[in-house]
């Protein structure tokens, strides 16, 4: 079968845009209308639908990958722990603030005095002086004193609270497992399904990573979601422990003041890009496009931003998810990465934070490969990788040259899809050097990365076939006229 290099072009910008479905967007007909307007990966949110709709959500993206032989990203979002109150007599109470409030393990339903809260593990943890943040925060509790059957607060923050409102509890590391009986799960119907990604919420410690890696066991890889206070203080250990991370802005604004999350953000980021994990920012980026065909300009600014600080991918939430103009929220994140990256200043802005490469000869020869782009004015890195690292460590060095990853691996071609720059091609491997050079040069022509009279930078490792062996970095010049007697490729 040929390759129409229509299906195969890259996208006219580096950063990923990732799209989260719902009820206003799982249907085939909308799913492609969103990659066609610039979603580069899909995120399936388990926390609200039925199993069998994520089902006909994932395989109407490997449809759509099948007929467009492009590897397409699927990222499964698992709920985490939710802490919540338990019920009122009444439905819901007016608290105001100064007052006294109870929580306890009792299951009557509560009153303007009390209410249950079925979650030991808070009692547990809690000391007098540790804030509760009910319904993301409209409500805060300081806590007086606190056992394990019961916790009395004074109320600080006033308003009405309703039955199973959520709790936030910023203060304390809480013990509770980073899965739960319903996110196990979701787990095992997400990799029976092959997806790409599962993202982890709630992840406090690096134990909460290291126990999803061992329940993954490879078979897809692990973006830890960073939304508490308590994952901050161990930000290092916890991306060194995953594949990828996420600025999830929503509970860090929750559990946060709110001019602290911006900095915030901006360490995340920078950090996961030192580690060289791709980092995505997410949440109410383009909010008021659920109801609106357009977004403010302060939202604008807000996605500009993330762009500039290099991150690897954006978000689209409920815009994308359960509002009126799914479509036109993704063309918007497309139109914005473009304007951002067309700046003259946007190089000098995501290099402002210097990535040094780690003594091992695959980051010296990554960064050497973005030097030489520069040098030579190369238009495109090629890469061979079985395992995507040599993709990844490219990637971080936010080369001016888009990045072309040529992968046996189909699971390697579709992570890809959150990694800045890149654009996978799932292909037979090569055997030996004179094929490698051959192959590069008619995909760089087939995906049009590079024209004839154009340079290309090469990375791969010998033996090929082998993961972890990147050890060769050579570049070409394309004459145009590689691709005379291969119609075919695969």
């Amino acid at each position: 079968m040929s390759i129409s290099t229509s299906a195969f072009a890259p996208r006219r910008r580096k950063v990923r845009v990732l799209a989260t479905l719902g009820p206003a967007s799982r249907s085939p007909e909308m799913i492609r209308k969103l990659f066609l307007a610039g979603a580069d990966a899909f995120r399936v949110n388990m926390s609200h639908g039925a199993h069998e709709d994520h089902a006909q959500s994932i395989a109407a993206i490997r449809q759509l990958e099948k007929e467009l032989n492009r590897p397409t990203t699927i990222l499964a979002d698992l709920q985490g722990p939710k802490l919540r109150v338990g019920t009122f007599a009444d439905g819901s109470v007016t608290l105001h603030t100064g007052d006294a409030f109870r929580l306890d393990r009792d299951s009557t339903p509560g009153d303007a005095t009390r209410v249950s809260l079925p979650h030991r593990e808070i009692f547990e943890a809690l000391e007098p002086g540790a804030r509760l943040l009910v319904d993301d925060g409209k409500l805060v509790l300081r806590v007086q004193t606190a056992s394990l059957d019961l916790i009395e607060t004074t109320v600080e923050v006033g308003g009405v609270i309703s039955n199973r409102k959520g709790v936030n509890v910023p203060d304390v590391v809480v013990p509770l497992p980073a899965l739960t009986d319903k996110d196990r799960k979701d787990l095992a119907f997400a990799l029976e399904q092959n997806v790409d990604w599962i993202a982890l919420s709630f992840v406090q410690r690096p134990d909460d990573v290291a126990e999803a890696r061992r329940l993954i066991g490879g078979k897809a890889a692990l973006l830890s979601k960073i939304e508490k206070p308590a994952a901050i203080d161990r930000l290092d250990e916890i991306i060194e422990l995953s594949d990828g991370v996420m600025v999830a802005r929503g509970d860090l604004g929750v559990e946060l003041p709110p001019e602290q999350v911006p900095p915030i953000q901006k360490r995340i980021v920078e950090t996961s890009r030192r580690l060289g994990r791709p980092v995505v920012v997410a949440t109410q980026m383009l909010e008021s496009m659920i109801t609106s065909p357009s977004p403010t300009r302060a939202e604008v600014s807000d996605v500009a931003n993330a762009i500039y600080d290099g991150a690897d991918a954006i978000m689209l939430s409920a815009e994308s998810a359960a509002g009126s103009w799914p479509e036109e929220a993704v063309a918007m994140m497309d139109r914005i990465a473009i304007s951002v990256e067309s700046d003259p200043n946007y190089r000098a802005r995501i290099h402002f934070t210097q990535m040094r490469p780690d003594a091992t000869t695959a980051d010296a020869l990554a960064a050497a490969a973005a030097e030489i782009v520069e040098t030579v004015s190369a238009a495109t890195i090629i890469c061979f990788t079985t395992s995507g690292s040599t993709a990844r460590r490219i990637a971080r060095e936010r080369p001016s040259a888009p990045l072309l990853v040529l992968t046996p691996d189909i699971r390697t071609a579709r992570r890809t899809g959150l990694l800045w720059g890149a654009h996978a091609v799932h292909t037979r491997d090569v055997e030996n050097f004179e094929e490698m050079v051959a192959k590069s040069k008619r995909m760089a022509l087939r995906t049009r990365v590079a024209g004839a009279g154009e340079a290309a930078v090469l990375m791969a490792g010998v033996p090929f076939g082998t993961p972890g062996s990147t050890n060769v970095l050579h570049v070409v010049r394309l004459t145009g006229d590689e691709l005379k007697g291969y119609q075919n490729e695969e």
